[in-house]
């Protein structure tokens, strides 16, 4: 079973980038063959300096092996390593009805926020298409909002397959409904785009900042608190035991506590949390080259892969060799 999942290179990464895509990712590589890529294509939809995304690309590696991927395990590798993919989405492209990438909400959704409507933003799902179907893949771990670029996967490969005959398998999603939408500071999804974010690795006074500064209502101190929509209470499920939520949960209810104390919790739970990657970060920090070397292996593996299904994909399509 191929398990696959990319993640974009496009800033620092923060709580939902660890609970919404890394952590099942992580548990996923016991559970079949995983292929994990940094998606640097498509982060240049959004970053226009080379240094920049080389950086983010490299910190991108660092967080995610601190975090426990495990390279023996699963492929990990950078997406333009294995250019082939940018040709599968060409092909890809000359089947895809533009309805199909016209009803997609990513598109209308960025562009509503600023985001210059490109070409590549516009066929961003037809690229995300190319990542799925190059390496065969069984299963695709996806938010709720890549859900539907995954049907259009589904939809693009469907279409091949009538006109060439059987050339890709057709994959399926595995959603965590549990954490498939982590909350910001301000109650949206947690995302770089509404500055709402908490950064995986910040120092303890930029976290501490960040925690203390999340907007509540003005209940009183003796009084009950809403749970309903609480971003301290959805924030602390995801990183204290369960023993400790519940007894959250029951001071929220009871009243007595004020929410400067549960802040201070959350700020412990969450420093907690990461400290065991921040240390295993450290280690890979003191290892020059290590990270390099893990993607341009994990790079092989993946073309290893990806070269047999270009062959093929060329092969029905009628591109190259010669006639028979």
């Amino acid at each position: 079973m191929r398990i696959l999942s990319g993640i974009q290179p496009s800033g620092t990464l923060h709580l939902g980038n660890y609970f919404g895509m890394m952590k099942p990712a992580i548990e996923l590589q016991d559970q079949g063959e995983a292929f994990y890529f940094i998606a640097d294509f498509h982060a240049l939809t959004t970053v226009h300096d080379a240094a920049r995304l080389r950086r983010h690309t490299h910190e991108l590696a660092l967080d995610f092996l601190a975090c426990g991927l495990d390279p023996a395990k699963a492929v990990f590798f950078r997406q333009s390593d294995v250019a082939c993919v940018v040709e599968l989405a060409w092909i890809l492209s000359t089947v895809t009805p533009m309805g199909l990438l016209e009803r997609c909400h990513s598109f209308k959704d960025k562009t509503a926020r600023g985001q210059a409507a490109t070409h590549a933003l516009f066929s961003y799902p037809v690229l995300m298409a190319a990542d799925i179907l190059l390496y065969d893949s069984d299963l695709v771990p996806v938010g709720r909002d890549q859900k539907q670029h995954l049907e259009v996967t589904r939809d693009i490969a469907i279409k091949v397959n009538e006109l060439f005959g059987p050339v890709f398998k057709l994959p399926q999603p595995v959603i965590r409904e549990d954490t498939a939408v982590v909350p910001g500071l301000d109650g949206a999804k947690m995302s770089k785009s509404y500055d709402n974010v908490v950064e995986l690795f910040a120092d303890e006074r930029a976290l501490k900042k960040k925690i203390m500064g999340i907007k509540t209502d003005s209940t009183p101190v003796e009084a009950p608190k809403p749970v309903e929509g609480s971003v301290i209470l959805d924030l602390f499920r995801l990183v204290a035991r369960p023993a400790e939520f519940e007894a959250m949960r029951a001071d929220f209810d009871s009243g007595g506590c004020g929410y400067g104390d549960f802040k201070k919790r959350l700020l412990n739970a969450v420093w907690d949390y990461f400290e065991p990657m921040r240390r295993r970060r450290a280690e890979l920090e003191a290892q020059p080259g290590h990270v390099e070397e893990v993607l341009k292996e994990g790079a092989r593996r993946a073309a290893a892969v990806a070269e047999p299904v270009i062959e093929r994909v060329r092969g029905a399509v009628g591109l190259g060799g010669c006639l028979k």
